[in-house]
């Protein structure tokens, strides 16, 4: 892909035109290869970007227009179907050169494993690099039925790379007995069932580093999310959602990336959650890109 052309498809609202001018990049990772349950999420970023268009641009929350941050819509990375391997590679290598570009990432998958060659790419610029995950699941499988790619397995790699003590968890309420018990002994915090008062905890421990937050939309129970490919009921509302979002943006910590994943909007005929994407990311630009 060229950074330096305009996406010739929808793009998200009130994108910029010119890649050079820009602060932060927003990209597509349209890949389900790996998924355990509903195929689908390849297609959550497009709709993302459809339904965004009935956004205002104007976000009472943090008083701040979209038109004060300049971003740049690159469109979907051209991922080989079927080929989680080659699409992990070429995620990392797109993530290389916005980095060397001084680009702040804005992620959409596209299923969760996508977020394990951004955050490899993330943590070499960044080796005192934290990592905030919002989810029902903790992601912390070595491998699924024998194939260690897979989109139960990204936190567990990015563990391993950077250590299980930069890695916090939120919001799960849905995992295997050895997952738990692993993130226990490997130092990292989980923060079961709730997401913004065990963050509010956590952020200031987090002053002045640098921090890339993922957020899986199943964090959300299914009555605000039922677009999503592994659903899980007991979830925190969008409210609470939006509430943590704020909440870093307000803290003291570096956000330098960030991206969200596992919308698929075939599931849910409301598209009420391709909408909840897009104003989520609409606050994360505002909130996060300084």
């Amino acid at each position: 892909m060229r950074f330096d052309e305009a996406y010739s498809g929808n793009v998200f609202i009130r994108s910029h035109q010119n890649y050079e001018e820009s602060q932060a990049v927003i990209y597509g990772m349209p890949m389900d290869w790996t998924v355990s349950y509903r195929p689908g999420s390849r297609f959550g970023p497009a709709r993302i970007r459809e339904v965004s268009i009935g956004l205002e641009e104007y976000s009472p929350y943090l008083d701040r227009e979209l038109e004060e941050v300049k971003y740049f819509d690159a469109g979907d990375i051209p991922l080989p179907f079927g080929n989680p391997q080659r699409s992990i590679d070429m995620i990392e290598d797109y993530i290389d050169s916005l980095l060397k570009d001084n680009k702040f990432p804005i992620g959409m998958g596209g299923e969760h494993l996508v977020s394990w060659p951004v955050i490899k790419a993330m943590y070499k610029k960044y080796p005192d690099l934290a990592v905030i995950h919002m989810d029902a699941h903790t992601d912390l499988r070595s491998e699924y039925e024998g194939e260690p790619l897979s989109h139960s397995t990204p936190i567990r790699k990015a563990a391993e790379l950077m250590g299980g003590k930069n890695v916090f968890s939120f919001g799960i309420r849905s995992g295997m007995k050895e997952e738990f018990q692993w993130a226990k002994d490997n130092g990292m915090f989980i923060a079961k069932f709730e997401v913004l008062e065990p963050l509010k905890e956590i952020l200031p421990k987090l002053a002045g580093r640098p921090v890339y937050v993922t957020i899986d939309i199943d964090v959300l129970d299914p009555a605000h999310a039922p677009g999503t490919g592994t659903v899980d009921c007991g979830g925190i509302t969008s409210k609470e959602l939006l509430a943590s979002i704020h909440e870093i943006a307000r803290s003291n910590v570096n956000v330098v990336g960030c991206d969200l994943v596992e919308v698929a909007p075939i599931y849910d005929p409301s598209e009420q959650t391709a909408n909840t994407a897009s104003k989520l990311i609409r606050e994360m630009i505002l909130g996060w890109v300084k």
